[in-house]
């Protein structure tokens, strides 16, 4: 079967290492005595997959190309914030002092020049790392377009602009596979829906981020995002579907653990110590049910974000009812045994786990 994405013959090749020093392994203890002709077909098979792959994806056929493949994609990263930095700093720097049709030309030069130059890399660039700079220029020239564009012409502020600073991050993202692009969409949404949120409920909406409970129905719909069938169906979107399970899971977690500790923000006309109080227990048990979905499911990024978030309600829970209370050497004692006390649950739990899918085959 042939791979259609670089993850996807990365995963193919880790494959075929793991199983080449396996069969090595099982031949050298006298476990196996393979035939030597099926023996060579099946190596001419790898190393012709190995190939193929390599030449399509620029994968990494080895571990160190593998711990030099991670330097790179630091590089890029790094690499792709300088380059945006820079552009924005270098039109802070000279805007002022140009006339305002050589302003509307430069905009849209350096939009549609930084979106050209990255079509035109993703269809060369087989590692994706500079067509991962050129993108992150291009999302960036853009917004700038459109921010400095509606202060040129003395445009009204609207939430509207993170509609088109997402559609551009989600084209990107899904075109030349970029996460991180696909992350930034998310955000532009995100910022987007709890706006809107706020306009309903009769805020201005730039003062959204003041009621955190506006960010609870973009946490709800991207978790459920990438169940839909469409989607679900798509290869980049389940190559992507981890990115908006835990981008869902950070927009319902961190407002309920503000509300948690600050009732004060929420909309409910309620004490806010009884606010405080509901927001808790809501925050265990979501923490609860994203571990145990995601064990159920196999999906890893849901269980250790669930597990992050318990620990984290839980150990502010405790600082709330022990701190002052209790000698600090007591207090820090009792949070090790209880993090010795998770680890061992945990530790059940796997093994438990591990039973019943073998005895479930």
């Amino acid at each position: 079967m042939s791979a259609a994405s670089r993850p996807e013959a990365q995963r193919r090749v880790d494959d075929i290492r793991v199983f080449e020093r396996e069969w090595q392994r099982l031949v050298d203890e006298g476990v196996l005595q393979p035939d030597p002709a099926q023996e060579a077909a099946l190596r001419s098979h790898h190393q012709t997959l190995l190939a193929n792959y390599a030449r399509a994806f620029d994968i990494d056929a080895d571990p160190q190309a593998q711990r030099l493949s991670l330097g790179m994609r630091v590089a890029s990263f790094l690499g792709a914030l300088a380059l945006a930095a820079s552009v924005f700093f270098l039109f802070r720097r000279y805007w002022g002092s140009l006339p305002t049709a050589m302003q509307v030309g430069v905009l849209i030069a350096a939009s549609l020049g930084s979106f050209a130059a990255t079509i035109g890399l993703h269809g060369k660039d087989s590692s994706g790392y500079f067509t991962k700079l050129a993108a992150m220029l291009a999302f960036v020239c853009f917004v700038l377009n459109v921010a400095l564009l509606g202060a040129i012409f003395n445009l009204t502020p609207s939430d509207n602009a993170l509609l088109a600073w997402a559609a551009l991050a989600f084209l990107l993202a899904y075109t030349c596979d970029l996460r991180l692009l696909l992350a930034a969409g998310i955000l532009c949404v995100m910022a987007f829906i709890a706006a809107r949120t706020g306009t309903w409920r009769g805020m201005y909406w730039l003062d959204f981020g003041e009621r955190p409970e506006n960010f609870l129905p973009a946490g709800v719909l991207f978790f459920l995002l990438p169940l839909l069938p469409p989607l679900a169906a798509h290869r980049p979107s389940r190559e992507f579907a981890p990115i908006y399970r835990v981008f869902g899971l950070l927009a319902l977690f961190l407002p309920m653990l503000v509300l948690a500790n600050w009732g004060y923000g929420s909309y409910l006309d309620f004490d806010h110590r009884l606010i405080e109080g509901a927001y808790q227990i809501v925050g265990f048990l979501l923490a609860g049910m994203a571990i145990w979905l995601g064990a159920q499911r196999g999906w890893s990024e849901l269980v250790n974000t669930g597990l992050t978030f318990f620990v984290i309600f839980l150990y502010t829970k405790l600082f709330d009812w022990w701190w002052e209370a209790m000698p600090k050497y007591l207090f820090f004692l009792l949070l090790g045994l209880i993090a010795v006390l998770i680890l061992l649950i945990l530790k059940r739990w796997r093994t438990a786990g591990g039973w019943l899918q073998e005895n479930s085959r």
